[in-house]
């Protein structure tokens, strides 16, 4: 049973192209997203929020 293919946005640069489990980049458009996307995690350019009052409960923990 194939399931109909769908268009949707790159999340890095925002190109159209087809959602499909032939492409191993998925959700990117292409392996070269897909690293951009990891060098951004690492260079700390995305962060997940916290509420302030964890992020100031771990500066209490100890070393």
């Amino acid at each position: 049973m194939n399931t109909p293919a769908f268009q949707i946005k790159c999340p890095s640069c925002g190109k159209q192209h087809t959602y499909s489990t032939d492409n191993p980049s998925r959700p990117f458009c292409s392996e070269r997203c897909k690293l951009i996307d990891l060098g951004r995690w690492a260079n700390e350019e995305y962060a997940i929020p916290v509420p302030a009052n964890q992020a100031e409960d771990s500066d209490n923990l100890p070393d």
